[in-house]
């Protein structure tokens, strides 16, 4: 490596840092280090404590060397290190990734971005130039489908645990709660994460047992990581996990569904179809839907939420 290349990976690196050194809270150089790791930064410990120690002595940076290990942050008075590069409409990109996927990225992932997602904040905040972009956060919505329910109560560190052992394929120890009120400790392997509606599940396979479990993420008591990791199952696919309907409470069985529905209430259904395949038969006062869809107990209480709006409800396994 040349001098020349040796000193402008010197200065991306200084960069790196700068950007990720907080202003609300303290930063440790450990926290850092796996920062950068994950970022494509492959140094060592020492290194990034080396570069702490000579940008705190240039920049507005506090050390707090009272305890081990040294924290690290932007003193309030400075002005930090300003982003020229995030645009508004990155800025307008990341805020609505922080608000919409923040459950949905691995725990590590987001902790790195802590300090884009605050730029963007404040790129945002700035009139003069991001005033269209902080506007059409006003202007966009994501409208649930069902009655809103607030999202349940997920115990302190608990997702960032099972989401930092799912984006690292390691074992997890978990106490949990299942809707019975019963509690078990248990061994788990995390294979998946999904978010349905307010709520957050988590498919996994427990200790010598080859088949798939979901587990509500907020009837995890306490979650440990452990030292043990897996290989992922190859016989075992997210995607085709949910096509099975697992998570709408079935079994993956295919049926040929037929049900007559009131005008009024079906008139949904000629715009938005059940299947690809559906069928719609008009009588004067209702219609005749045919579709081929997953049994489950979710399409069970979606019918008999229409009420006496729907009758003649027929159900053919499809083979």
């Amino acid at each position: 490596m040349t001098t020349r290349t040796r000193n402008l990976d010197t200065v991306l690196l200084s960069l790196e840092i700068l950007r990720r050194i907080p202003r609300n809270r303290k930063i440790t150089a450990q926290e850092l280090h796996e920062q950068l790791q994950h970022a494509g930064f492959t140094r060592d410990l020492r290194s990034i404590q080396r570069h702490l120690d000579t940008l705190s002595e240039h920049f507005d940076i506090e050390r707090d060397d009272r305890t081990r290990p040294y924290g690290y942050r932007w003193l309030a008075r400075a002005g930090g290190l300003s982003l020229p590069f995030l645009t508004p409409q990155e800025s307008l990109l990341l805020h609505l990734a922080e608000e919409h996927l923040k459950h949905l990225l691995p725990a590590p992932l987001l902790k790195s971005l802590d300090d884009f997602f605050f730029q963007a904040r404040v790129n945002l905040n700035d009139p003069e130039r991001a005033k269209l972009e902080k506007e059409w956060t006003h202007k966009v919505r994501v409208v649930s489908t069902t009655l809103p329910l607030l999202p349940p109560h997920i115990a302190p560190g608990v997702f960032n645990t099972v989401s930092q052992a799912l984006y690292e394929n390691r074992w997890l120890h978990i106490d949990y709660r299942n809707a019975r009120r019963q509690r078990r400790r248990h061994d788990i392997m995390p294979l998946g994460l999904a978010q349905q509606g307010p709520t957050l599940y988590l498919v996994c396979r427990f200790r010598d047992f080859n088949n798939e479990r979901t587990l509500a993420i907020h009837r995890i008591l306490s979650a440990e990581i452990s030292d043990l990791s897996f290989e992922r199952p190859a016989d075992f696919n997210l995607a085709a996990y949910e096509d099975e309907g697992r998570f709408q409470y079935g079994e993956g069985r295919r049926i040929r569904l037929s049900f007559y529905i009131d005008k009024d209430a079906g008139a949904h259904l000629l715009e938005s179809r059940l299947a690809a395949d559906q069928t719609v038969e008009e009588t004067p006062e209702s219609y005749l839907i045919r579709a081929t869809v997953l049994d489950s107990l979710l399409l069970d209480r979606w019918l008999k939420g229409f009420g006496d709006a729907v009758w003649g409800i027929e159900k053919e396994s499809v083979e």
